[in-house]
């Protein structure tokens, strides 16, 4: 009986330090399983880092005071709402009396400060890119939305990429024309090419989104 008593403490102890061993190692398989964008696969992490340029460029003001969560298009770099009480529409091109042909041309009219492309209008709400607050979605958010078919139109990676190249309202962000008052309106944070480019990297990684919210 005293003979068993001596023989807990080792026998605790080793259970112990089984206990840590098993512990730290399933830690470490989670994190390697987890981190998609570790070292080890560089492609993806190029890509993820490809993504967050393109969502700089979606995330502007040129492009997501279009892409709204709410019945009206926004304006400047501030994003307020759109002034005339203009609202979205049932195709998101206005309302009969007060649609955006009334105003927006097919080219910048720069001697009134109305910016202008062919077919413009508001994107639709599956590809909405803030919340009903104007708060802006997350990357992750955002990307999931442009890359879902079922939202963006049937889009794959090599059809978002000529969307982005080719794409008259995306080219217009590079060319948004002059406010009212004459000042040239603010530009994406890439240039196009730059745009294009990051879209492509994107694309070849096989378009990842990040995984956080």
């Amino acid at each position: 009986m005293f003979a068993n008593q001596r023989l807990l403490p080792p026998v605790f102890l080793l259970m112990l330090v089984v206990f840590v061993i098993c512990v730290a190692l399933s830690t470490r398989a989670g994190i390697g399983v987890g981190d998609k964008a570790s070292a080890a696969d560089p492609k993806l992490a190029d890509g993820l880092a490809a993504w967050e340029q393109v969502y700089s460029v979606l995330a502007s003001p040129r492009c997501i005071n279009c892409h709204t969560a709410t019945n009206y298009p926004q304006q400047g770099d501030d994003r307020h709402r759109h002034f005339a009480n203009v609202i979205r529409g049932p195709e998101g091109k206005g309302v009969p009396g007060l649609n955006c042909a009334s105003c927006h041309q097919q080219e910048n009219a720069d001697s009134t400060g109305v910016p202008g492309g062919p077919n413009w209008h508001l994107a639709p709400l599956s590809m909405q890119w803030q919340d009903l607050n104007d708060q802006r979605l997350s990357s992750a958010a955002v990307c999931r939305a442009v890359t879902d078919r079922s939202k963006n139109n049937g889009l794959d990676g090599s059809g978002l990429l000529k969307h982005h190249e080719q794409e008259p309202l995306v080219l217009w962000a590079w060319n948004p024309g002059r406010r009212p008052d004459g000042t040239t309106r603010t530009l994406p944070p890439l240039t196009h090419a730059q745009f294009v480019a990051a879209t492509r990297t994107w694309v070849e990684a096989g378009t990842p989104c990040p995984r956080t919210n």
